[in-house]
């Protein structure tokens, strides 16, 4: 059998997209996304993320997003994930026009406001939810960091640890993340600029990646509770190697975070099941 996939990326952090429609139900899909994800036995992405319909396709706002992460473990949210999978749902209508959508996730329901950039790209703000504090993960007390080292542990449907550094470049990240499995880490240094922060993520289940949305959030959280942006900044830009999020804090409700950046489309496959 084969089965037909579409690539996406939302700031390099890339996910492959698999229609539900299409599913026979025998499918399981942790071992699927092993599989699918592997960089060199397979098509290489970060996850993989299954696209539902709460109705016919054809005409529905209403779809559910499932993700696997590339080791086969299930994640409850993904704030790049979840721009790819709406741009996935526009593509598949053929929509030409700004749409929102409204996603039900295993981190609970979430909305999406899709843009056309060109061709192949659309902008999506996301309602990312409530940002909850974390108590911090047990593995923590095993890192051995500053007791002065700014840190927080926080929720935006998946666990988050995030660390202020004087540099994010000189720290060993892919060590640091593989000590802290059970969270996605995000290292974050001021700047450059006043409403900015620089980051980089392992993310749980992956390693390091070029970008997370759900981690640039906590990483702006993070940044306005320090005072490493000032509180009164609309949005906050987070820089990261794949490029950047924007961020606004206590929208589009109180201890709420909206999230803003593109998704690409890159190529439809056809795979070995």
């Amino acid at each position: 059998m084969t089965v037909r996939l579409s690539k996406f990326h939302g700031l390099g952090n890339d996910f492959l997209v698999f229609d539900m429609t299409y599913a026979t139900g025998g499918e399981h899909w942790g071992e699927l996304s092993r599989r699918w994800c592997d960089r060199r036995r397979g098509v290489g992405a970060d996850g993989l993320l299954l696209l539902g319909w709460q109705g016919p396709p054809a005409t529905t706002h209403d779809i559910t997003m499932v993700l696997y992460n590339a080791d086969g473990s299930r994640a409850e949210m993904s704030g790049n994930g979840i721009r790819c999978v709406a741009h996935a749902a526009h593509r598949r209508q053929q929509r030409t026009t700004a749409t929102e959508y409204s996603v039900s996730t295993d981190a609970g329901e979430r909305r999406v406001h899709v843009e056309v950039a060109g061709p192949h790209t659309v902008t999506a703000r996301v309602d990312m939810g409530a940002v909850a504090v974390l108590d911090e993960p047990r593995q923590w007390a095993g890192v051995g960091a500053h007791p002065d080292r700014p840190v927080a542990h926080l929720s935006l449907g998946n666990p988050h640890t995030v660390v202020g550094v004087d540099d994010v470049a000189v720290v060993d990240l892919a060590a640091l993340g593989e000590q802290l499995s059970e969270v996605n880490l995000e290292i974050i240094e001021p700047g450059p600029g006043p409403d900015a922060v620089t980051m980089r993520v392992h993310e749980r289940g992956v390693g390091v990646t070029m970008a997370c949305g759900t981690g640039a959030c906590a990483a702006a959280w993070a940044a306005v509770q320090w005072g490493l942006v000032p509180a009164s900044s609309p949005a906050v830009t987070v820089h990261m190697e794949g490029g950047d999020a924007r961020v606004m804090l206590h929208q589009p409700a109180t201890g709420h975070v909206t999230l803003w950046g593109p998704s690409a489309h890159i190529a439809d496959v056809v795979v070995a099941s």
